[in-house]
C-alpha cells in the first residue's frame, strides 16, 4: 500500500488552518459543525448591509468582517471584492494568515455514511491535502494512499510518489450544485449516492468547481482562489467558485500539483430558487461555451514560477482574448491585477517570495 499520512490530521492542523464562510445570516448552523469545527479558528465574512448584526454560538474562535470592514483594509482595491454574492468568501483567503482554507456555505450541514456516522468533513479534507496526488497518470483504483488502496499493475515507479495536494473538492448529499436549467427540469432531484471514492483530476483536464465544501492549502495555490467579480453591478452570478476552479487547475497544471476531488460528503440542505439562479446565470451558461475553450488552450511561460505571476499572466490573456466576448472580460481581469496587489500588500512575505523567484528564473 502507498504511505498514507501517519500523524493525526485533526490534531497536527489545528493551528494551520482557517474555515472561512460567507453569510448573510445568523450562523446557527455551526452548532451542528461544533464537534468539529469548535478547535478551528473562523473567518466570517458578513455580505450585504454591514449594520447587520451577525449572531454566531458561543464558544467558537473567530473573527467577522463586513463590507465596512473591506473597505477599510483594502482602500480603493476593495473594488475586486464582489458584494452582495458569496464571492465574497475570497477575501476571507487574504487576511487569514494560516496554512490552508476550508471554506462552507452556511447552509450545508453534517452528512452521514452509509453507516449512520456523522462525516467529519473537515478531517476528510485535511487527510486529502496531506496525501499526494497523482495528475499524470490516472490510478484505476482511485487515491492509492488510502488505507486498502494502492496503485494498480502498469502504474509507473517513477510517477508514485506523487506530487503536492494543493485543493481538495468536496461533494454534497441531498440538494446537488445544479445550474438553474437542471434545477427546473429536476425540481425534485436529490442525490442520495454515497460514492467511497476519491481521485485526482488529471492534468489538463478542466473541471467544475463548487465553493460550499472545498479546501486547499493557501501556501500553494492561495492566490489563485480569486472569486471573481460577481454579485452587485455585475453582469454574472453563480460563476465565481468556477472562474476561480478554472484559474486555479490552469495554474496547478502548470506548477506541478494536484487536485482533488470526491469525499467527503457534506449535505446540502436548501435549494435556491432556480429563477433568480437563471437571471444570475444565463449570461455565464453562453459564455462558458467560449471560456472553456480559452482555458483548455491557455498556456503559461516557462518564467512563471509562481501562482501570482501566473494568475497575472492568465488575466492578460483574459484582456486579449475574451473582451471580445463581452466588455464584463476587460473589468475582470483588471479586478485580477487588482487581487493579486491586494494580496501581495497583506501577505507581504509571500510577495517576498514571489519576487526572489522571479530574479532566481532570470
Amino acid at each position: 500500500m502507498a504511505q498514507p499520512s501517519t500523524v493525526s490530521p485533526a490534531t497536527l492542523l489545528k493551528d494551520e488552518l482557517d474555515i472561512v464562510i460567507p453569510t448573510i445570516r445568523n450562523l446557527d448552523f455551526l452548532e451542528m459543525w461544533r464537534p468539529f469545527f469548535q478547535p478551528y479558528h473562523l473567518i466570517i465574512v458578513q455580505d450585504g448591509d454591514p449594520s447587520k448584526i451577525i449572531k454566531v454560538p458561543p464558544g467558537f474562535d473567530y473573527e467577522l468582517y463586513n463590507r465596512n470592514d473591506i473597505n477599510r483594509i483594502l482602500g480603493p482595491k476593495s473594488s475586486c471584492i464582489s458584494f452582495k454574492d458569496s464571492a465574497c468568501r475570497c477575501f476571507g483567503y487574504m487576511v487569514s494568515k494560516k496554512k490552508y482554507i476550508y471554506t462552507i456555505d452556511d447552509d450545508c450541514f453534517v452528512a452521514k455514511d452509509p453507516t449512520g456516522k456523522d462525516i467529519n468533513a473537515l478531517e476528510q479534507h485535511i487527510k486529502n491535502l496531506l496525501s499526494p496526488s497523482t495528475p499524470f497518470f490516472f490510478n484505476t483504483l482511485y487515491d492509492p494512499y488510502r488505507d486498502g488502496a494502492d496503485f494498480v499493475r502498469g502504474y509507473p515507479f517513477s510517477l508514485r510518489e506523487g506530487v503536492p495536494t494543493a485543493v481538495s473538492h468536496g461533494l454534497w448529499l441531498n440538494i446537488p450544485d445544479y445550474d438553474a436549467p437542471t434545477q427546473l427540469v429536476k425540481p425534485l432531484e436529490r442525490n442520495s449516492r454515497y460514492v467511497d471514492a476519491i481521485m485526482t483530476i488529471p492534468k489538463g483536464t478542466l473541471f467544475p468547481m463548487c465553493g460550499m465544501n472545498l479546501a486547499f492549502n493557501r501556501e500553494l495555490i492561495g492566490p489563485a482562489m480569486y472569486f471573481g467579480l460577481m454579485g452587485d453591478g455585475q453582469p454574472i452570478g453563480r460563476y465565481d467558485d468556477m472562474w476561480a476552479g478554472w484559474c486555479t487547475k490552469v495554474i496547478c497544471d502548470h506548477l506541478g500539483l494536484g487536485v482533488k476531488t470526491g469525499l467527503p460528503y457534506i449535505w446540502h440542505s436548501k435549494a435556491s430558487n432556480p429563477f433568480v439562479n437563471l437571471k444570475k446565470e444565463y449570461k455565464g451558461i453562453y459564455w462558458q461555451e467560449e471560456l472553456i475553450p480559452f482555458f483548455q488552450s491557455v498556456t503559461l511561460p516557462k518564467d512563471c514560477t509562481t501562482v501570482q505571476q501566473c494568475y497575472i499572466e492568465i488575466s492578460k490573456q483574459v484582456k486579449a482574448k475574451l473582451s471580445k466576448v463581452d466588455d464584463y472580460f476587460n473589468k475582470l481581469a483588471d479586478a485580477m491585477v487588482t487581487w493579486i496587489e491586494a494580496w501581495d500588500e497583506l501577505n507581504p512575505s509571500g510577495a517576498k517570495s514571489a519576487e526572489l523567484s522571479k530574479v532566481a528564473s532570470k
